[in-house]
């Protein structure tokens, strides 16, 4: 307890990419739901964003296999597996402090059972403005 606070209860999951060579870990919280952006690039690779501090994120393995992609501003730095292709986790724009992880990428986590938050990433800007951060 933080002063008086309640600490929200927390779990951590697991994820990687297609081929294994990148593993991590990540503390989130319990109540999690992820978030679905309709920007060009998570609409073509049908990403789902589990937004969490870097300091609640532990990459297990794969260092050497993440290769780094930018566009746009650059700020964005898509990390994806150079050898499968998978981009199981990222940092994003709109949280540069944080790890962006793909719930599509976790063990054990049905996609399809999961209730999306929309997010417009085609207005990006107007969009962002009205993000939670995590704590």
């Amino acid at each position: 307890m933080i002063a008086g606070q309640r600490v929200p209860p927390t779990l951590t999951l697991t994820g990687g990419c297609h081929c294994g060579a990148v593993r991590f870990e990540c503390d989130a919280p319990a109540d999690w739901r992820p978030l679905s952006c309709n920007c060009s690039i998570c609409s073509r690779s049908g990403y789902l964003h589990v937004i969490v501090p870097q300091a609640a994120f532990r990459l297990l393995k794969g260092s050497d296999d993440l290769s780094c992609y930018t566009f746009n501003t650059g700020i964005a730095q898509h990390l994806f597996c150079r050898r499968c292709g998978v981009k199981s986790f990222y940092v994003p724009r709109s949280h540069p402090d944080c790890y962006s992880v793909n719930a599509r990428c976790l063990d054990g986590v049905d996609p399809e059972a999961l209730v999306p938050i929309p997010f417009d990433g085609r207005n990006w800007q107007q969009a962002a403005e009205k993000l939670d951060r995590p704590a």
